[in-house]
């Protein structure tokens, strides 16, 4: 079981960051994939840095180097920092977990989802403005 909610979104300035908080409740006992997506305007959801049960993080390419995934797990809380933001970043975010992920799910999570597969709960967004 999990239950998922985002927290953080806003207007920032390009250039600017943000940081996002998913205070997340799991229950499992195998491997899990939880990360951050984001679905644009007109376009497909898309994978945007996911974290593995053991610690490892993936992000798909356009927002390596500007945000960072990281959980606390005393809070069990997930955030993403988001630094160095451009127009491009403007969506909805989402938190989502897949609470029977293979090895390997997860960084297909980050660089290849487009919308379809995988067995995501997903969290009700929380959205992101990027004014040039």
């Amino acid at each position: 079981q999990v239950q998922l909610v985002e927290s953080g979104g806003g207007s920032v300035q390009s250039g600017g960051s943000l940081r996002l908080s998913c205070a997340a409740s799991l229950s499992t006992r195998g491997g899990y994939c939880i990360g951050w997506f984001r679905q644009a305007p007109g376009k497909e959801r898309e994978g945007v840095a996911v974290i593995n049960v053991d610690g490892s993080s993936s992000y798909r390419d356009s927002v390596k180097g500007r945000f960072t995934i990281s959980r606390d797990n005393a809070k069990n809380t997930l955030y993403l920092q988001m630094h160095t933001v451009n127009p491009e970043d403007t969506a909805m975010y989402y938190c989502a977990a897949d609470l029977s992920a293979p090895p390997g799910t997860c960084a297909w999570y980050a660089r290849e989802y487009s919308g379809t597969g995988g067995a995501l709960t997903w969290g009700q967004g929380t959205l992101v403005i990027v004014s040039s």
